[in-house]
């Protein structure tokens, strides 16, 4: 069932150089937004030219300071940021930088699901243990943002099926899903199986080995 959504504007549009830590480098153009329904500052990052691809590749990052800031091995948010910066330039396309941090539970939140997974929980375990949800993500700003932006059909690039049924579900058409590659640390392992099995993130992983005990 397709939702209605209230229209937000653009406010502002900046062009910002971007450097990567291994040296990747790309100028993106920056937009912020007035009217998004959460009220939260999401920013849009124009890279390439999306006028010149016959569908736009756009990918919705949730922000993950541990990750995509501090490098943290326990996800693979930084790495995705990383791949979808350059492989949105070079089709031509938006990449949303979404304040939602933690699965929209915030930061504290999420070191404290952190502190459960080293006791055993599995990520979407450990939200509900704190009395959250497993994933508290509402993409109706990003629907606001595209549509601000004139983008009504895309590809989007996720591993995440809920995407794309948000998106659809908002009025926008997603033509097709792209995956992202696989970022799979010592760290993460446990992380990624949990996305896999049991919200079907579809991120092509070697099975859990057996562990003794």
């Amino acid at each position: 069932m397709t939702t209605s959504t209230p229209a937000a504007t653009v406010r502002t549009r900046v062009r910002i150089p971007l450097r990567f830590s291994d040296g990747y480098q790309v100028t993106a153009e920056a937009i912020t937004f007035n009217g998004l329904t959460d009220g939260a500052e999401h920013i849009a990052l124009i890279l390439g030219n999306p006028d010149t691809a016959a569908t736009p590749l756009v990918r919705l990052h949730s922000e993950c300071l541990t990750g995509d800031v501090f490098g943290s091995a326990r996800c693979d948010c930084g790495p995705q940021l990383r791949e979808a910066t350059e492989r949105i330039a070079t089709t031509g396309g938006v990449l949303l930088y979404l304040r939602q941090e933690g699965r929209g539970i915030g930061l504290y939140n999420k070191l404290d699901a952190y502190a459960l997974q080293d006791q055993g929980l599995d990520t979407y375990e450990a939200n509900l243990a704190l009395g959250l949800p497993e994933d508290a993500r509402d993409y109706t700003a990003a629907a606001q943002m595209l549509t601000a932006l004139g983008i009504t059909e895309l590809n989007l690039l996720t591993n995440n099926p809920d995407k794309a049924q948000q998106l659809a579900d908002l009025g926008v058409t997603v033509a097709r899903t792209v995956p992202t590659g696989v970022h799979t640390t010592p760290s993460n392992l446990r992380y990624l199986h949990a996305k896999v099995q049991h919200t079907h993130h579809t991120i092509a992983l070697a099975p859990v080995p057996c562990l003794a005990g």
